[in-house]
């Protein structure tokens, strides 16, 4: 089959690999769509996967065309999209539930072939079915969403607060939509890129500007949160949090990357820092909420792209330019 491979770090090609066969307790999924993520720059880049070379994606959605000798919920034809999440459910942090921080932590299209291929093996427990009214392409954006709802779930939000994001790609994108539909009173967005920024407007953010100076908060934020993983952004935020408030770290920043705390204000302010890493008994529920129309993939998908084009689409993405970009096989 053809599948995009990083063979090291900064090189991705096309390349023809052996099928997949699934385990006994496996699928095999003919990939309709698999959306690019900012994980994938960091792959690309020589960070978060452990070993290379890797086929990439994480977020994808198809159709079920072989099963393992032990899969009896799935059937050959369903329509799924896939949770990426590969937990070991015996260490420390699995036994406890917080399965995302995992100690053999591994993923679909990071430590595991991914989805930016024809086809891709997933456990059939870690798909969900599609209801007829979702399209199988778009709920490659189910993924992305399930990561949104553990965001929240982190920030356990109370009704009428004031929420700041930083960034309007996808995941502010979302964020933004899951504030309004937990209680927020104010959802201000920021973001350097004043196309993004008009999606935002349009899905009804209360104030967008390219700095958080422009906004008339004088007390700051309840909740500030990060979508952009940028250290001149997340620097900015951390200076936003009203007081009793609590900063998010959602963006997925370099290794790199790092920010400077007042150790005094935390303490005198009461304010919490906090982070949310990907997927934890969040997927159903995202699944669930794009299944009720939480996201519009019209707004949220902004490119398909052949799988032939996949290098070239990184770059589209790393440059900024549109919303979610998903490749086609």
């Amino acid at each position: 089959m053809k599948a995009a491979v990083i063979s090291s770090p900064g090189v991705v090609r096309i390349e023809t690999v052996e099928d997949p066969t699934p385990g006994p307790r496996d699928v095999v999924v003919q990939v309709a769509a698999c959306g690019l993520c900012g994980t994938d720059l960091h792959i690309l880049q020589g960070e978060f996967a452990p070993t290379l070379p890797i086929v990439p994606g994480h977020e994808f959605a198809g159709e079920v065309v072989a099963l393992g000798s032990e899969v009896r919920e799935l059937s050959v034809g369903d329509r799924v999209a896939a949770d990426p999440s590969l937990y070991c459910h015996e260490c420390h942090y699995c036994r406890l539930g917080r399965n995302n921080l995992c100690e053999r932590w591994a993923a679909i299209g990071v430590t595991a072939p991914g989805g930016a291929a024809e086809y891709a093996v997933a456990p059939a427990a870690n798909c969900v079915r599609l209801p007829d009214h979702v399209r199988t392409r778009d709920a490659a954006l189910i993924e992305p969403l399930s990561c949104a709802v553990r965001g929240y779930d982190v920030l356990r939000s109370r009704l009428a607060t004031q929420v700041l994001i930083y960034g309007s790609g996808t995941m502010g994108l979302m964020m933004l939509e899951l504030a309004k539909r937990t209680g927020a009173a104010v959802v201000d967005v920021v973001d350097v890129n004043s196309e993004r920024l008009a999606t935002a407007r349009s899905l009804g953010c209360t104030e967008a500007a390219t700095s958080a100076d422009e906004i008339q908060r004088p007390r700051g934020w309840d909740v500030v949160i990060d979508a952009t993983g940028n250290q001149e952004a997340i620097q900015d935020a951390l200076g936003r949090v009203g007081k009793g408030g609590t900063y998010l770290q959602f963006g997925v920043s370099d290794y790199a990357a790092r920010a400077t705390i007042e150790p005094y204000r935390i303490y005198n302010q009461e304010i919490t820092i906090t982070g949310s890493m990907a997927v934890l008994h969040s997927f159903e529920r995202a699944a669930d909420l794009f299944a009720a129309g939480v996201l519009d993939p019209e707004v949220f998908i902004s490119d398909r792209v052949p799988l032939d084009d996949y290098a070239a689409a990184l770059q589209q993405f790393r440059a900024g330019k549109g919303r979610k970009i998903q490749v086609v096989p």
